[in-house]
């Protein structure tokens, strides 16, 4: 008799091979995605400005440096999984293996000194890269020259469309940009609605932009073309079109462009900024020879309008303790910076007081708070003239006297922010 040792499972040849055809067809898929990022434009990777030049070598850097433990970490995956593969019989099968010192150290020191390297690149890249730091050099082989002033620009994001004012020569201009090249540009930004990001890829970074307050940004163009610039930073219906053409010219037909604008562009007054700050969408680029005085300052301030407070007066009555009587009365109707949607018929629908003038909406009067016609009670306002089932109608109150007194308690005067 005879006797044979049984052989370990494997798999035959031809399912071996079918198995293996699945895992490829995967592979089939390659071709047409890489068809497809061959159109995608790498604008962030083909700067045309030295901050953006340097916030890309940033990026290639800190990528480089993260490889260096991914593609080992990859690769030693797949060959560990490879290697003690079930059906190999040449590997080692050690179960009482459970240390090794080299191994540790490796696993440890490798990923600890990509950390401090990225950190240090980091520290350097984020002072270096301020974007409220001016710049010292123009590329990397040239300092700034002496002597030479910097292309002031002043910038407005509004709904939706972009503002641009240069101080340097009292022009304006909307949705187009121009700068000369290899000359320092010191952006101010600011906005008159919501948040919103100024972002022109292949100059800099974005860079906030926000109502009431002014960021900056110093960069310089270092390459003629023309660059699109954009909003980054979704701000509500039109944001999509928020788009801005930037232009890198030699400085004289930047000169040029200063001339045709000032000699064939219109007025910026007072009245014509209250109209472009309407919200419009897809605006073509139009130019202006001049623009009202101040007008960034009172951007900046929160009071385009004539009859509106800035934020600096209000600050100063705040640093004296606030107002009172009469001059608070005034100070009040001076105060409504969020009602001009509701003037247009724009006001959103959940809107409420004290800046649109609306009441709550709802007709129950919240337990422990005494009505107010002021505050928008809906009975004050006609809308309560008649309660709900289960519900009591509010008591009429009467207009507080002079002293602040009425029947049933008495109510604070009106504040600032009211």
């Amino acid at each position: 008799m005879t006797s044979s040792t049984p052989l370990p499972d494997r798999i035959a040849p031809a399912p071996r091979r079918a198995g293996l055809a699945r895992r490829l067809v995967p592979l089939l898929a390659l071709p047409p995605v890489l068809a497809l990022l061959g159109g995608c434009n790498l604008v962030v990777m083909s700067p045309a400005g030295y901050v953006a030049e340097q916030q890309r070598n940033l990026v290639l850097a800190a990528t480089g440096l993260m490889l260096l433990i991914i593609i080992p970490v990859i690769f030693f995956t797949l060959f560990f999984a490879w290697r003690y593969r079930a059906t190999n019989e040449d590997a080692v099968y050690d179960p009482e293996w459970h240390h090794s010192t080299q191994l540790e150290v490796l696993i440890w020191t490798a990923p600890l000194m990509i950390i401090i390297a990225l950190g240090a690149l980091t520290w350097i890249g984020t002072h270096t890269l301020d974007p409220f730091r001016p710049l010292s050099k123009i590329d990397a082989k040239r300092d700034v020259p002496a002597g030479v002033e910097p292309l002031q620009v002043e910038v407005v994001a509004m709904d939706w469309k972009w503002l641009f004012l240069y101080p340097q020569y009292g022009i304006a201009s909307v949705n187009e940009l121009a700068a000369p090249v290899d000359r320092p540009i010191q952006f101010k930004i600011t906005a008159t609605d919501v948040m919103n990001t100024f972002y022109i890829p292949t100059l800099a970074g974005m860079v906030y932009a926000m109502p009431g307050m002014q960021t900056q940004l110093h960069a310089v163009i270092n390459r003629e073309g023309a660059y699109e610039g954009r909003s980054a930073h979704y701000s509500g219906a039109g944001f999509s079109n928020m788009f801005f053409k930037f232009n890198g010219v030699t400085n004289e037909a930047f000169d040029q462009w200063v001339a045709k604008t000032k000699a064939q562009g219109g007025e910026l007054t007072q009245d014509a900024y209250l109209e472009l700050e309407k919200p419009s969408e897809s605006e073509p680029a139009r130019f202006y020879k001049s623009y009202a005085k101040g007008l960034f300052d009172r951007i900046i301030g929160m009071c385009p309008r004539p009859e509106q407070m800035c934020v600096g007066e209000m600050v100063k009555i705040d640093a004296r303790g606030g107002a009172s009587g009469q001059e608070a009365e005034a100070n009040y109707d001076r105060l409504q910076y969020d009602n001009r949607m509701a003037d247009r018929g724009n006001e959103a629908p959940g809107a409420t007081g004290p800046a649109s003038g609306t009441g709550p909406h709802g007709q129950t009067q919240p337990q422990g708070m005494k009505p107010r016609p002021d505050m928008g009670n809906p009975d004050s306002r006609g809308q309560g003239e008649t309660a709900l089932p289960g519900q009591e109608k509010a008591p009429e109150i009467k207009a507080p006297d002079s002293q602040g007194q009425k029947e049933g308690g008495q109510i604070a005067p009106k504040q600032l922010n009211q």
